[in-house]
């Protein structure tokens, strides 16, 4: 009898799959306590309704925002304005191919919880995630763009545990709590429907690397893996691309200058199309 509800209650369990639950379980749900410390901006995108034009959404996501900077570099700039920036160019870019139609989780100076920027994703039907950093590190010698897919097995290197540590706070910059959700669950949840996403999110990690060793340094040759919270989307590929370390003082100086933000962004966005046409590629194999 012991065996049979076991097996009821994990057959209950895969139901949820098909329920509508997996991404508000996969998510890092962060709530807001009953008394926030600071508001949390309307995300004037929320409510946007999926496209209907069958176009390859992509959505693009600049990191931090309002109360949160991110990394800051020595000469003061900013993470949240240059990824915002760098963000935008490459929406400008992918907006000449007929096909994809790229879209921003905030278009604005405003702080978004990492939760709802899985969310914002979902409800736009994106067929791609990408969030965008110019991050930090203790050592500021460290240089190089990287790019991140989701890990549940441990990150792939201390550097990767390390940011991703870094970008998962973000949520208590805001004064958000994360509730803790069933872990038993969440596995499940995770081996089901995610396997094949965090595949998708590595070969788009590779076009996105390839595109951009031949214009910057890369500080890891291949995509690295850890468990960013902002990735945690149950059927959208996603990635994290840090564009450079803005605590480099040298890349501080590239990444201030309009050539090099276009020149990375031109980089990021050749590698989608580049990617978008891989899976148009496979989806014709497949009919």
């Amino acid at each position: 009898m012991k065996k049979l509800a076991s097996l009821k209650q994990l057959v209950n369990r895969r139901q949820l799959l098909f329920s509508g639950l997996a991404l508000a379980v996969l998510s890092p749900r962060a709530v807001l306590a009953e008394e926030s410390r600071i508001p949390v901006s309307r995300q004037r995108h929320s409510a946007a309704k999926k496209s209907n034009s069958g176009k390859f959404i992509v959505m693009l996501d600049p990191g931090h925002g309002g109360i949160d900077s991110g990394a800051v570099g020595e000469e003061g700039s900013m993470e949240k304005h240059v990824v915002l920036e760098i963000a935008n160019t490459v929406r400008q870019l992918l907006s000449r191919h007929p096909h994809i139609e790229a879209r921003l989780t905030r278009d604005s100076d405003h702080f978004i919880p990492l939760y709802q920027r899985v969310e914002i994703a979902s409800q736009h039907g994106a067929s791609l995630f990408m969030s965008i950093h110019a991050d930090g590190y203790t050592d500021p010698s460290a240089r190089g763009a990287s790019v991140f897919a989701l890990s549940n097995r441990g990150a792939s290197s201390a550097m990767a545990r390390y940011l991703s540590d870094r970008e998962n706070n973000a949520d208590a910059v805001g004064g958000l709590k994360v509730q803790q959700k069933d872990q038993y669950l969440q596995q499940i949840l995770f081996d089901l429907v995610q396997t094949d996403t965090i595949k998708n999110s590595l070969t788009l990690g590779k076009h996105v690397l390839d595109t951009i060793r031949p214009v910057h340094h890369l500080h890891s040759q291949h995509t690295e893996q850890a468990a960013f919270a902002v990735l945690k989307s149950p059927s959208i590929p996603s990635v994290l691309v840090e564009t450079s370390f803005i605590t480099n003082p040298g890349e501080e100086k590239l990444l201030g200058t309009t050539a090099f933000r276009k020149k990375i962004a031109g980089a990021i966005s050749d590698g989608i199309v580049n990617f978008y046409n891989e899976q148009q590629r496979r989806n014709r194999r497949v009919s």
